[in-house]
């Protein structure tokens, strides 16, 4: 079986190291993006299975970076990021089609890792 191809966009360079580590660890080819911009050049040449989207970014956020791919264009789940746990933040991640959001401060690796895997398994019982 093909492993899953998790886009990782996250500006923290420590965490985007321990998600990239961990995750690969755990079977899965992971594709880090340093900020927006760079999500966003990764998104137009892959299709990844799976998208880990950081709202607070630098250059583009990850609310930008939904409104280039709308998720009527999408075929991957989205897990959104941020370090406030804001309702504005949650409403606005919805309305552009976000399939869950975690609040880092809240997170374990493990906890992401199961809410990644839950949402990959959703989306293979759909197709």
């Amino acid at each position: 079986m093909a492993k899953a191809t998790i886009l990782f966009a996250e500006d923290d360079t420590l965490l985007r190291n321990i998600y990239t580590k961990k995750f690969t660890m755990a079977g899965y080819d992971v594709r880090p993006a340093a900020d927006g911009e760079e999500a966003i050049q990764l998104l137009s040449q892959l299709n990844p299975d799976l998208l880990v989207l950081d709202i607070s970014m630098p250059k583009v956020d990850g609310f930008q970076v939904l409104e280039r791919f709308p998720k009527e264009q999408r075929k991957y789940p989205v897990v959104m990021l941020t370090n406030f746990d804001l309702e504005e933040y949650r409403k606005r991640g919805k309305e552009l089609g976000a399939d869950d959001f975690f609040v880092k401060k809240d997170m374990t690796i493990r906890s992401l890792l199961e809410m990644v895997e839950r949402l990959l398994a959703e989306r293979k019982q759909q197709k």
